[in-house]
C-alpha cells in the first residue's frame, strides 16, 4: 500500500467503517449478493446493517447492556462485546476522516478487565471523545463513561459505585482478597486518573452503607456524579454533540497548523 492512499485494507480489521467515513470509491455502486451476506452478517454480529451514506466526521460507539468478557452470556442478555468494540476504535483511531468519537452509554456494568480494556482504548485514542451516560453507567460502565476527554450526564441518569465481586467458585483464602483489592486499586486509580474526583472520596463511595438494599456502595443520579467530580456535566445529546464539534474544530486547526 502506497504512502498516499488512507484507505483501510479490508482484511486489517474485523469491523469495517460505515459508509459515512469511507473514501468515495470505497462507496458500493450496486447491490451483490456478497454486499447482502455482509450486511446480514454485520445486523446479526454487531445489532446494525451498514449506515447510508452521509459523509460525517464525527462517528459514534454504543455500549449498551451488559459488557461481555472472556465468558459468553445466556442469550437472552443484551451484551456489548469487546472484541466488537476494540477492532472499532482501532479503526476509528487510524481512519483520517474521523475527527471525533461521541460514546454513549446504557450499560450495567460486566466484566472487570474486559470494560477496563474498553476504557484504556477510549483514553488513549488522539481523536476527540466525548461520552454520554443515558439511562445508566453502572459499576465497570464507570470507568468507560470517565475514560472520554469530556463527560455528560442525562438529569435522570444514574451511577452505580460499588466494590468488586466475584461470581462462580470462589476459594476462600487470603490470596483471593489480595487478588480482588489489585483488581479494586486499578479501577480506582483509573476513575481518579481520569476524573476530577479524589480517591478517598470514591472509595468512600464505593464502600458506603446503608443505600443499597442488597449491596454496599452509592447510586449516583444526574448532578449528583457532577457535583462529587466524576463526570464534568449534565446534559443530553445536543449539548454532547455540540462540545464534540468544538473539540473536532480544534483537533482540526491543530492538525492543519503549518509545523514550526
Amino acid at each position: 500500500m502506497s504512502s498516499g492512499d488512507h484507505r483501510l485494507p479490508d482484511a486489517l480489521f474485523s469491523y469495517q467503517l460505515p459508509d459515512a467515513v469511507r473514501e468515495p470509491e470505497d462507496q458500493p455502486k450496486a447491490p451483490s449478493p456478497g454486499g447482502q451476506r455482509q450486511r446480514m452478517r454485520a445486523l446479526h454480529e454487531l445489532g446494525t446493517s451498514v449506515l447510508p451514506a452521509v459523509r460525517s466526521p464525527l462517528q459514534t460507539l454504543t455500549i449498551v447492556g451488559q459488557i461481555e468478557g472472556h465468558m459468553v452470556l445466556p442469550s437472552q442478555n443484551k451484551t456489548t462485546k469487546y472484541e466488537h468494540i476494540i477492532p472499532m476504535l482501532v479503526a476509528l483511531e487510524q481512519h483520517p476522516n474521523v475527527e471525533g468519537v461521541l460514546i454513549i452509554l446504557n450499560t450495567v456494568g460486566g466484566d472487570v478487565e474486559a470494560g477496563l480494556a474498553i476504557a484504556e482504548m477510549i483514553a488513549s485514542l488522539s481523536k476527540p471523545t466525548v461520552s454520554l451516560v443515558l439511562g445508566g453507567g453502572h459499576s465497570i460502565g464507570v470507568p468507560v463513561a470517565v475514560a472520554a476527554q469530556y463527560s455528560f450526564i442525562a438529569e435522570t441518569a444514574s451511577m452505580t459505585i460499588h466494590p468488586i465481586r466475584l461470581n462462580g467458585l470462589v476459594i476462600g483464602v487470603p490470596q483471593t482478597f489480595d487478588y480482588l483489592e489489585k483488581m479494586q486499586d486499578r479501577v480506582v486509580k483509573f476513575v481518579v486518573k481520569h476524573s476530577r474526583i479524589g480517591e478517598s472520596k470514591f472509595r468512600e463511595l464505593m464502600f458506603r452503607t446503608g443505600e443499597l438494599a442488597r449491596d454496599i456502595g452509592t447510586v449516583l443520579i444526574g448532578k449528583e456524579a457532577v457535583d462529587c467530580g466524576l463526570i464534568d456535566e449534565v446534559g443530553g445529546i445536543g449539548a454532547a454533540t455540540a462540545k464534540l464539534k468544538r473539540m473536532a474544530e480544534e483537533y482540526r486547526q491543530k492538525r492543519e497548523a503549518p509545523l514550526q
